[in-house]
């Protein structure tokens, strides 16, 4: 297992190709079919109301404000339906931090999705700082916030609101959500009631080499305890649009990218994928990224509302993402948020 010092080492050295050639070559170990795996999900953003004022979002509104939304039932019912028919296996909903939805809200949602749609779709909702904060609205512990929205239908977690792993960071950058012991409180009890979770990092919002290191510790550290992490998936900050972005100087390059994306698959060798982005750093990057230790290009992203409202204005369609996986040497298949890629194409 390499050392923090080595990624250290790592991130120090101009030999960018040799990084991505060690990358590779575990991923080979790791994935040897020579599979890449994307999936057809859909983001559903159910409400941009938020206490959170972060400095990165340019999605947020503040409670009371015209332009903000809570979507009823019967929209959030199309945008599923319209995901099947499109060959989707789930939905990845997030949204601001309401500061008067409760946890009885929150079971009405997942349950009646649940009711009309059963197994058709897999629900990845709420990042950990949507989840303290039902917990906090609703007067609840933790613990029992997350076995009830798990019994309501909530099937797995994503690793949103992660940023930066680092309490220094977050109070620059995000100083009103979660901190870091709550985001890990989260994510392990999760995995504590039978629930798998993604681990994310948003870097190049001005942190430095050694706060990076930190988040890649703790996440590593947690799937040595739990293993309930399916994949890590790195991206770069959208800066041009957010109050934050005025301030970074120096935006994360496609070299930053590529090198961090590389370490993190050299580091985090306890977690099976590491997700190559295309949303930030676009499908070239993208496609570099495949050898430099990604294995999975994540969704084609019917809808997504955050990150494209922070300047990014990359698309793509599933014929793109195979394309992409396959000119650069792999086979493409379909697979579902677990990563099972048992799909037949």
């Amino acid at each position: 297992m390499m050392t923090r010092a080595e990624a250290l080492d790592l991130f120090a050295s101009p030999d960018l190709v040799g990084i991505g050639m060690a990358a590779d070559a575990l991923r080979r170990r790791l994935h040897p079919e020579g599979v890449v795996s994307y999936i057809i999900d859909r983001n559903i953003n159910y409400t941009n109301f938020c206490t959170e004022y972060c400095s990165f979002c340019n999605f947020y509104r503040p409670p009371g404000s015209k332009e903000g939304y809570i979507l009823p039932l019967e929209t959030i019912f199309s945008k599923i339906q319209e995901t099947i028919d499109l060959g989707g296996t789930g939905v990845l909903m997030q949204g601001g931090l309401h500061p008067d939805l409760k946890i009885e809200w929150y079971e009405e949602l997942l349950s009646a999705i649940k009711q009309k749609f059963g197994d058709k779709i897999w629900l990845h909702c709420f990042s950990a700082p949507e989840i303290t904060n039902i917990a906090t609205v609703s007067g609840l512990s933790l613990y029992d916030t997350m076995a009830r929205l798990r019994d309501a239908g909530l099937q797995s977690v994503p690793g949103g609101g992660a940023e930066i792993l680092d309490d220094q960071v977050r109070q620059r950058i995000s100083r009103l959500k979660c901190d870091v012991s709550e985001w890990v409180d989260v994510h392990k009890t999760a995995h504590q009631l039978g629930m798998r979770s993604t681990a994310t990092m948003m870097f190049g919002c001005g942190e430095t080499i050694e706060q990076r290191m930190n988040h890649f510790d703790l996440v590593r550290q947690i799937q040595e305890e739990t293993g309930g992490f399916t994949a890590f998936i790195p991206w770069s900050f959208q800066r041009e649009d957010t109050s934050l972005g005025r301030s970074v100087k120096h935006e994360a390059t496609a070299v930053e990218y590529l090198k961090t994306l590389a370490i993190s698959r050299l580091y985090l060798d306890n977690i099976l994928n590491i997700q190559s982005s295309w949303v930030t750093p676009g499908l070239k990057v993208c496609q570099m990224g495949l050898r430099f230790g990604g294995n999975d290009v994540g969704s084609i992203m019917i809808e997504e509302n955050v990150v494209s409202q922070a300047g990014a204005r990359h698309q793509a369609t599933e014929e793109d993402l195979r394309a992409m996986i396959r000119d650069a040497g792999f086979v493409p298949k379909q697979r579902d948020t677990l990563y099972r890629t048992y799909f037949l194409n």
